[in-house]
């Protein structure tokens, strides 16, 4: 009896190494925006990320407000992506302040506060 050759794969979290000490966008479940370097993975995907800053938009301005270093647990992850730093993010965007920002977030009635979390920003852009 020929024994059954098992599959060549590599689990999500092992593809994860690569991405050590990039620069990283991540995305929860939560709508929460984090951008920071990704220094530490583990086997339940959960992220170490140093300089960390969170991000919040309203309308076409966003701002980064550092947090520093953040563990997140891997099942509040809903998409990690490498950032792009020669993007040109002020084409459609400006960039403001993290005092601006945080102000104008808090003068955004709860609807609107639930939609710039959770990553509907861009619907109206063309």
């Amino acid at each position: 009896m020929a024994a059954v050759p098992m599959p060549s794969t590599i689990s999500a979290t092992a593809a994860l190494i690569d991405e050590l000490d990039k620069k990283l966008i991540c995305v929860l479940r939560d709508g929460r925006k984090l951008i920071g370097y990704l220094r530490s993975v583990d086997q339940f995907a959960n992220l170490v990320l140093q300089d960390t800053v969170e991000r919040y938009y309203v309308g076409n301005e966003y701002g980064d407000v550092p947090v520093g270093i953040y563990i997140i647990r891997g099942e509040n992850v809903a998409l990690l992506g490498e950032m792009d730093a020669s993007a040109d993010q002020s084409r459609f965007l400006k960039q403001v302040d993290a005092e601006t920002i945080l102000r104008k977030h808090a003068e955004l009635p709860d609807a609107d506060k639930r939609r710039t979390q959770g990553g509907d920003e861009y619907a109206d852009m063309s």
